[in-house]
């Protein structure tokens, strides 16, 4: 298992954060999401290392900004 930790940028409610969390939690190989609101970091439990677009396209898809480290 491999977790990779994530800056998501315009989080501001619980909606946010369950809308971050389905997408995230539908990549293929995923088995936990934690979103921590306050911080915006959101810690992404995998198989395997995720595929760095995959995880941009799926944030984007939840209407949200993934922040480069």
């Amino acid at each position: 298992m491999v977790t990779s930790t994530y800056h998501v940028k315009g989080m501001t409610c619980g909606h946010c954060v369950s809308a971050v969390s389905s997408e995230l939690s539908a990549l293929p190989g995923v088995s936990d999401v934690q979103v921590e609101l306050a911080s915006g970091q959101v810690a992404v439990t995998s198989a395997e290392a995720l595929d760095p677009a995959a995880v941009r396209a799926a944030v984007d898809e939840a209407g949200y900004e993934l922040v480069d480290a």
